[in-house]
């Protein structure tokens, strides 16, 4: 695909996203965003428990976010929105005065080939984007079942100038996800935006 057009569907994209954004934003709720939200189950459920929060789930599928909206209109939430959108793009679409106040990213397709790295979502682009539409203190939780991903996650971080590694932090929602439940096991990081 041409760059021309590349640039003009980007850009198109990110007006839509804003238009969808700006009847929520800004907001004086704590504003939660699930990165790569898939059925729905941890962010529905997490709204419901948290009714003062206003909660965006994002994905790539529209499968699952329809999964996902249905779910959350059994429950008769208001304070849940979900969102077709690529995460980079998103947070490009965010207020610049926006400030996020959690962010989850759990068990994000791992790439595990090593010439396919470039493609997992937490880079140290990705970081500096997020951080700059995160309040201060905000924090983020990542979870994986890939032992590479959460170690370079890790090293990410412990090299980023805005965000640390908080220690034994406890995880603040538990809901196992649908991939949660498909693995042997995983390893979750915290995160707090100094």
């Amino acid at each position: 695909m041409p760059l021309e057009i590349a640039q003009a569907l980007s850009a198109s994209r990110l007006a839509e996203i804003r238009a969808q954004l700006s009847p929520l934003l800004p907001t004086t709720r704590p504003t939660t965003l699930e990165i790569g939200s898939g059925h729905g189950h941890f962010l529905t459920a997490y709204a419901e428990a948290h009714l003062d929060h206003l909660c965006i789930g994002i994905d790539l599928i529209g499968d699952r976010l329809e999964r996902s909206a249905r779910k959350s209109n059994r429950a008769k939430l208001t304070n849940v929105v979900w969102m077709h959108a690529e995460a980079t793009l998103f947070l490009e679409a965010l207020p610049a005065d926006t400030a996020l106040a959690e962010i989850f990213v759990l068990f994000s397709d791992p790439w595990p080939k090593r010439r396919h790295w470039k493609n997992r979502v937490v880079q140290p682009e990705f970081l500096s984007l997020l951080a700059s539409r995160a309040g201060q203190g905000a924090r983020l939780y990542f979870r994986t079942d890939h032992s590479q991903y959460f170690e370079q996650v890790g090293a990410l971080i412990n090299q980023h100038p805005a965000w640390t590694l908080v220690a034994d932090a406890p995880w603040p929602f538990e809901l196992p996800t649908v991939f949660q439940k498909r693995a042997e096991s995983h390893q979750s990081l915290v995160a707090t935006k100094g």
